[in-house]
């Protein structure tokens, strides 16, 4: 009974964050830069069609942004940090939130603490900042930090949310993502 209980649940975390990357709150990392692109760190530029280096004002932060949060999840977090630090808007919490992500992945938890700590002042609602920061106490051993995270997380309605079921399956594990 246990082990069709696990089972059920394990599918049942599976089906939430399937549903939550179709509506765009996972990690996916398709984007027309990555089908394009071929050198990593560029843009394709949807004037010319061709891949550029990218520049201060050279293009739209929305642009910008979800070209370095794929670039974050295929583990290019050096060119997603350079890309992200060229957006306008630097106290965009999606920013901010992929700063952290960026900084956690490359080691630096106390410089992504800042960046999720900064989004979070913004939005406090932002519970993918919550999960990711959760996921770097997780792996800093931090477990009470964690689950904290964890509790706003449900607190804020969001317990179904691919969020929630990534930082409670890293508590469970001890595993981050």
């Amino acid at each position: 009974m246990k082990i069709i209980a696990t089972i059920g649940s394990g599918l049942l975390g599976l089906s939430i964050a399937t549903a939550a990357l179709g509506a765009g709150d996972g990690n996916s990392s398709s984007t027309p830069t990555e089908a394009a692109c071929k050198k990593k760190g560029m843009v394709l530029d949807p004037k010319t069609e061709k891949c550029v280096d990218a520049e201060r004002g050279m293009f739209p932060d929305d642009l910008l942004y979800v070209t370095a949060r794929g670039m974050a999840y295929d583990g290019q977090y050096q060119d997603a940090i350079r890309l992200l630090s060229l957006v306008q808007d630097q106290d965009d919490p999606r920013v901010l939130n992929y700063l952290g992500f960026s900084h956690r992945k490359l080691g630096d938890l106390h410089t992504a603490l800042t960046y999720y700590q900064r989004a979070l002042q913004i939005d406090p609602d932002y519970i993918l900042a919550r999960s990711y920061m959760g996921q770097g106490f997780v792996a800093d051993g931090n477990i009470e930090a964690a689950r904290a995270q964890l509790d706003e997380i449900r607190t804020r309605d969001g317990e179904s949310s691919w969020a929630y079921v990534m930082l409670e399956n890293a508590l469970e594990s001890r595993v981050t993502y």
